[in-house]
């Protein structure tokens, strides 16, 4: 299985009035891992939406676990956890700089048209990014 690390240096603005990270910005910093991984697999987003597909998030589950913190570095690791040729899921967890889980996760997406938002099959429409999917999801 494929895994993408990502550090995230905290900033102020992404705390609240007690140092911790406020919850809205781990849905932000697993997009970055997200986009981390698709990179790490040789692809980017960008290239698919110029052929008009997009790929919305239509599932979302988190679990806060442990806070971070204004000035820490947390890495943010990303996996597809599943894959159909359809439907992604991806794995998450941030990671704290001593080792434990601040959150898991995991988010569902699918690829649609642009215009009508009608699903695609990425197996179909993307060979190459399926292949490597299937492949990232092998256990070593």
């Amino acid at each position: 299985m494929i895994i993408s690390e990502y550090p995230i240096q905290v900033r102020y603005a992404e705390t609240d009035q007690m140092g911790v990270v406020y919850h809205a910005n781990y849905v932000i910093w697993m997009e970055l891992g997200r986009t981390s991984l698709i990179e790490k697999l040789g692809f980017r987003y960008a290239d698919m939406e110029e052929q008009g597909v997009v790929s919305p998030v239509t599932g979302l589950q988190v679990k806060y676990k442990s806070p971070v913190k204004y000035g820490e570095t947390p890495l943010i690791k990303t996996w597809i956890e599943h894959y159909d040729g359809l439907r992604v899921t991806y794995g998450y967890e941030v990671v704290k700089e001593n080792g434990d889980v601040a959150l898991s996760a995991t988010s569902d997406h699918v690829c649609v048209k642009k215009d009508g938002f009608r699903p695609i099959s990425i197996k179909k429409k993307f060979p190459n990014w399926h292949q490597a999917y299937v492949d990232a999801t092998k256990e070593e």
